[in-house]
């Protein structure tokens, strides 16, 4: 009997220690939203299911014969054809961000993802029907990478994976882009002239230098000098054998080699047709500047009197935010806003748009990200308060604000169904026009000073053609307001023209254009027509993509002011009007110009890939419709997990056959997963499964689990009979049965706040089983028996939980650096135990740069008539997550010293453990090893944190309260505990933190500093 009843407790306590519920999948963390409801259909090309929804199917059927058009290129420059594969196209950037079929938060910096498992492609798409072609282009060249990749004979999806990323992605944006790209070309003199080209070591190891850009770079340069079959080639050998020895096999060079010969060519490329241009310094006034590596100052927009200018920067590492500086000295004069400190929206919008001052200077109007749609947010510049957010009915996405003259106007380039347009708001009544309705791109808009003209960026002209997909160059075009009548200017033909600006009489345009290869700002008399260079830039006028604002005239005073490109990022300079005449220039482009080539420069218009870019009907489908049908859900096998077997002998549990599987599967769109496991470990007893599914269709994502877990564990013992020649051997087999039916559903009120609930029903059941053998002196058995022990009752619990969850933090390499986290949570149990646990976690992280001040305040009990039984594991204090220096393992018998009145054994430690607790902490947490951005010293490698902390926690039950009376002895079980000491968390391999820490905890008895380890990151 006490045997038995021993073994009842302890079965309870693990088993209801152990076991997770599912309200706790997430702790923290942020989440994807589902703002919309996709209605989905399928349109059924030759070796493609494009997928889509019926807002942007004009789009669509563009894209699907781009698409053909793609194939036909790509399969001849691979010398590879595949089965049909999915596309998944979204009508603008905020709808491609809700997409479940990537797990991952999606930025706005991307502009779309090849998934591997399925080879899936999912984009969204731009407005610009030449970047929807580029973008779509690049995303297949992944779809034949990893088509490749898993083809017999391939290397392999882990081989492709191990490849650098320069590779992967360089080579589809050479595929896509081939040579001839002014943008590229533009970071490869930048490189030049700092004298920091990368060698392919550098470029593979060091992130300093953007993959993309220099590997289409080091691709241009292998398609050119060893002809574009040997980049396919290339990438066939090294998904089997890796890197070098391709290079090796394919070109007979090692990588030092290839890097030497690239960089020479890249040199003698670019730094003779610099000579003579201006260095950044030269072409204006620094206001912003920022010497380090990759600094941002984006999207400048001058105050209309020229005395300020509100621009999206960095300065705090993590997140973008939008600022005003004075437009002359560059002092910071306030943050107007950030994503982190206001709950209007989720994120900026500043890759693609820059904001608008009102006339008198006193709103500030921006595009965000809120509720699953683009919103422009008018700011109060004093107050720094979002007055209003406006959203316009079925338009996604919003790019470009500008304020009319008289303030009564706000024009804006807007998507809907993936089709770019201006549309007009009244500021007053909220109404909105839509000005434009085609397939031309219509973007970054701003009004002449009389308010009749609307001048704008546009692929409009001759040169684009929707019928053969021909689309070009994006020139600057004017709209009458009253007429809608729209001309397009003579300009520089072959050249991109963006951003046009007013001077502040009306009779001059500034734009910026890349006519010969730099990208400069330019100035056009509108009434004689003639064109002036304001810049002659060694690098260019240039945001984040070719496409990017980066110029703004102020309204009254003229002030000029721009972004330039220059040591891999944006610094910001300033012109005043009489300084920005410029020199006299014909409307001769010089679209072939050295500057704008990729090196070999001889090889511009050769080889594979220049040739089918040129020949936009290869491949192209004649029809222009496609069959489409319903999308209907259906799961398929997306992961098998490895089955095991195996077979276990001797020990307690005797010979034992055992085996498991696993396996995964989803619908297309991400929205359905079903996760189902069978585990086998001995007899029929100990055959567990589980499965869980989880619906993210709609904005409430619900999930439901069910299974059979068994648990066993077991000891033997040894007892001496009343034959004193024969022992008594009993194994005892305790197992726990867990079967569980549970329902969990989220409701995310952003990315970063959400409500949480779950409710289901639980049962613990026992079984105890024994193995006695009767064995002689001489190890014979003598004589077996099996049987089976009273087993505890069992337990039938029901549960519930309420949440509210919040995380807006980033996190370093080791742990949490910015932002805070919080969960407030209600948990009632009823059944056989009838208790409630109630949880308040609130977490704070300040940053410092590069240390980050860090704190937390946390309460967990439980309460109700059942919160104290036996069958609970009682909460304990000392774990390392908790407070550090208390561990369970480092306690000693001889620390356990009475009370007066013996009737506490043990007050060191039992002070620790209860039905309720509170904790407290505080850490300075300084990156020692890291980046240039998050470390004191620049190794990556190993990123290691260094932070000294103080730890405090309380546990207490319904018979002792907390005190908080320090001069009580130090041994009273209801005074807090407390520690201080370092700690420092280490990064191995990416993805596993390792925390060692050297505590000296206060309340022991025998002083003295503590050792302890955590696997785990930083809280």
């Amino acid at each position: 009997m006490p045997l038995r009843t021993r073994t009842a407790r302890a079965l309870g306590a693990v088993a209801l220690f152990i076991l997770p519920t599912l309200a706790q999948a997430q702790y923290f963390g942020r989440q994807k939203v589902m703002y919309e409801d996709f209605d989905w259909r399928v349109m059924e090309t030759q070796h493609f299911d494009v997928h889509f929804y019926p807002q942007e199917q004009v789009v669509t059927t563009d894209a699907a014969r781009m698409a053909e058009r793609w194939y036909s290129r790509l399969s001849r420059a691979f010398q590879h054809e595949f089965k049909k594969k999915p596309l998944i196209f979204y009508a603008d950037h905020p709808d491609f961000q809700q997409t479940n079929v990537i797990g991952d938060m999606l930025s706005e910096g991307t502009g779309g993802v090849t998934e591997g498992l399925r080879n899936r492609v999912i984009m969204p798409f731009t407005g610009v029907y030449k970047d929807n072609d580029h973008v779509l282009g690049h995303e297949l060249v992944h779809v034949f990478q990893y088509d490749l990749a898993s083809s017999p004979g391939g290397g392999g999806l882990a081989g492709m994976g191990r490849l650098p990323l320069w590779l992967v992605e360089g080579m589809a944006e050479y595929l896509s882009l081939g040579r001839q790209d002014p943008h590229t070309a533009m970071w490869l003199r930048d490189a030049a002239l700092r004298g920091e080209l990368p060698t392919i070591e550098q470029l593979t190891r060091d992130q300093r230098f953007f993959p993309y850009r220099y590997g289409q770079a080091l691709w241009a340069y292998i398609g050119g000098r060893w002809g574009d079959r040997a980049v396919t080639e290339l990438y066939r050998y090294a998904t089997r054998a890796g890197w070098d020895a391709a290079l090796q096999r394919v070109l007979g060079l090692n990588s030092a080699g290839l890097s030497a010969q690239w960089i020479t060519a890249i040199r003698s490329t670019y730094l003779p047709v610099i000579q003579g241009r201006q260095r950044p310094k030269d072409a204006g006034q620094p206001v912003l500047y920022d010497g380090d590596v990759g600094a941002m100052h984006l999207s400048p927009v001058v105050s209309p009197d020229g005395r300020f200018v509100a621009y999206f920067g960095r300065r705090e590492l993590f997140t973008v935010d939008l600022y005003v500086a004075d437009a002359r000295t560059g002092e910071i004069v306030k943050k107007l806003t950030s994503p982190n400190r206001s709950e209007h929206f989720d994120a900026l919008s500043f890759i693609q748009s820059a904001g608008t001052w009102s006339p008198d200077g006193r709103k500030f109007a921006f595009v965000v990200f809120n509720d699953g749609d683009n919103e422009l947010a008018i700011l109060d510049v004093d107050s720094e308060d979002v007055e209003r957010s406006v959203g316009v009915e079925g338009v996604g996405s919003l790019q470009n604000p500008a304020w009319s003259p008289d303030g009564s106007r706000i024009a804006f380039s807007g998507m809907k169904g993936g089709l770019s347009d201006l549309y007009i708001l009244d500021v007053a009544s909220g109404q909105v026009l839509q000005m434009t309705d085609d397939r031309y791109a219509d973007l970054q808009p701003t009004w002449s000073p009389d308010g009749r003209t609307i001048a704008f960026a546009s692929d409009r002209g001759q040169d684009t053609d929707f019928s053969t997909l021909v689309f070009g160059d994006v020139k600057i075009a004017l709209f009458d307001v009253t007429s809608r009548d729209i001309r397009v200017l003579d300009l520089f033909a072959g050249a991109k023209h963006i951003n046009p600006q007013y001077s502040p009489d009306g009779r001059e345009l500034f734009f910026i254009a890349d006519r010969d290869g730099f990208s400069d700002i330019y100035r056009m008399e509108l009434a004689s027509g003639n064109l002036f260079q304001v810049t002659r830039l060694v690098t260019g006028v240039s945001g984040i993509t070719a496409l990017s604002p980066a110029l703004s005239v102020a309204q009254r005073s003229g002030r000029v002011m721009f972004s330039v490109f220059e040591n891999s990022g944006q610094n910001i300079y300033g012109l005043e009007l009489q300084d920005a005449r410029g020199i006299p220039v014909q409307r001769t482009s010089n679209t072939a110009s050295i500057a704008g080539i990729l090196p070999p420069v001889e090889a511009i218009g050769t080889g594979l890939i220049a040739e089918y870019l040129a020949d936009p009907a290869g491949g192209l489908p004649t029809q222009t419709q496609f069959a489409t049908k319903e999308y209907k859900a259906k799961l398929g096998l997306e992961y098998l997990g490895q089955p095991s077997f195996g077979v276990g002998v001797g020990g307690y549990y005797g010979t034992q056959l055992g085996g498991g599987v696993s396996a995964y599967f989803g619908d297309m769109m991400g929205d359905h997963q079903l996760g189902v496991a069978i585990q086998a470990q001995g007899s029929l007893k100990d055959i567990g499964a589980q499965a869980i599914y989880q619906n993210s269709e709609h904005r409430i994502n619900w999930a439901a689990v069910g299974g059979h877990i068994p648990y066993l564990s077991a000891y033997a013992q040894v007892s001496a009979t009343e034959n004193p020649s024969v022992n008594q051997y009993d194994q005892i087999f305790q197992r726990v049965f867990v079967d569980q039916a549970q329902g969990f559903a989220s409701y995310p009120l952003s990315t970063t706040r959400r409500f949480e609930t779950s409710g289901g029903f639980t049962r613990y059941s026992y079984d105890i089983e024994t193995r006695s053998y009767l064995i002689g002196l001489n190890g014979q058995v003598l004589q077996e028996t099996r049987g089976d022990l009273e087993a505890p009752d069992a337990l039938n619990l029901f549960e519930g939980s309420l949440a509210y969850v919040g995380d807006n933090s980033f996190f370093g390499f080791t742990s949490p650096v910015a932002g805070q986290r919080f969960r407030f949570e209600v948990s009632p149990t009823f059944g056989s135990l009838t208790y409630q646990s109630i949880l308040a976690d609130y977490r704070r992280y300040v940053f410092l740069r590069p240390a980050s001040l860090a704190f937390r305040a946390l309460h967990y009990g439980r309460y109700g008539s059942d919160a104290e039984d036996s069958r609970l594991q009682p909460l304990f204090l000392g774990y390392e997550t908790l407070v550090r220096g208390y561990a369970m393992e480092s306690f000693d018998v001889t620390e356990c010293r009475p009370d007066e009145d013996s009737s506490n054994t043990c007050p060191v430690f039992n002070r620790l453990v209860g039905s309720r607790m509170g904790v407290a902490s505080l850490e300075v947490r300084v990156p020692l090893f890291g980046t240039d951005e998050l470390g004191l010293i620049n190794f990556p490698f190993l990123p290691t944190e260094i932070a000294p902390f103080v730890d405090a926690g309380m546990a207490w039950d319904q018979l002792r309260s907390p005190s908080f009376d320090l001069a009580r002895n130090s041994t009273s079980l209801e005074i807090p505990v407390f520690s201080a000491g370092v700690s420092a968390r280490v990064n191995v391999l990416g993805y596993l933190v390792l925390e060692a820490y050297y505590a000296y905890p206060f309340q022991r008895p025998d002083k003295g500093w503590h050792f302890g380890f955590n696997l785990a990151p930083g809280w």
